[in-house]
């Protein structure tokens, strides 16, 4: 974008099966209120060759190939199993290089679907914000609970100091993924020294299985968090997307008076 903002999601083979999680991430921008103009700033960032094939087909995106020397990314990596993690940490190795390079960017899950534009509802003053499984009424209370799969970081010093020290933390807690370390890591007398300034994202915009947004006239973002396996995030956020573009036909009137519910999480959750 004008502002060197990028919007970076990473995919396996695995996602970007035909019919899969890859197709209802990108039908989102395009059934999406102003969403549609996003797409040509997206960047697939792709952990195998196969991923990497698929994404060049769609013609809509900017694909990347992020793959690993002698690792295999193409498969469904299980919650927290080894190949899971590696691809968490590897995505955060990758994103504080693109914070070295001088893009701002906006990382997001594929298995979230976007409805609007969601700038209005980010923090100027803020390095690093971030979405939540559940958020607390106050944007500045790290005691709220960080998602990873969607923030917004600017590229600054401050920043790039930031993912290291978050990617260097795996070492003190192994076994864990990058959002629990985050968990571990927020209160850290480091941040503070560094002056990172760390803002959390409200569910009333940024919302996901885990505490879904309640009004469909304000949500931008809606993630199958609190849920494990494709295929139950496929099914879930397949009915997500069906209950938007059953609001999408309301009328104005219809849209303020009568309260518009999701009808999911149905199997995840």
């Amino acid at each position: 974008m004008g502002d060197k903002t990028v919007i970076i999601t990473t995919l396996n083979a695995a996602w970007t099966e035909p019919n899969s999680i890859f197709d209802v991430f990108l039908k989102s921008f395009r059934v999406g209120n102003q969403t549609t103009s996003l797409l040509k700033h997206v960047l697939v960032a792709c952990l195998d060759q196969t991923a990497y094939s698929r994404c060049l087909e769609k013609k809509q995106v900017h694909c990347y190939a992020l793959t690993t020397k002698d690792v295999d990314f193409s498969g469904e990596a299980h919650f927290m199993s080894d190949d899971y993690l590696k691809m968490m940490w590897r995505r955060i190795d990758f994103l504080r290089h693109v914070l070295e390079m001088g893009y701002n960017f906006i990382f997001t899950d594929a298995d979230i679907l976007w409805f609007r534009q969601p700038f209005a509802h980010f923090y100027p003053d803020a390095d690093f914000q971030i979405a939540c499984d559940h958020y607390w009424f106050d944007s500045t209370n790290l005691d709220n609970s960080p998602n990873g799969g969607f923030n917004y970081v600017k590229s600054n010093e401050r920043t790039i100091q930031f993912y290291k020290f978050w990617y260097k933390a795996r070492e003190a807690y192994p076994g864990k993924h990058d959002q629990d370390v985050l968990n571990m890591i927020k209160h850290n007398p480091f941040i503070k020294d560094i002056g990172l300034k760390i803002r959390f994202l409200d569910t009333a915009f940024f919302g996901g299985f885990c505490e879904p947004s309640k009004d469909l006239n304000l949500v931008c973002t809606m993630h199958a968090n609190c849920c494990i396996g494709i295929g139950n995030k496929m099914h879930d956020l397949t009915m997500a997307l069906d209950d938007w573009e059953k609001y999408v036909t309301l009328n104005g009137d219809e849209k303020m008076l009568r309260p518009q519910t999701w009808t999911v999480p149905r199997i995840c959750g």
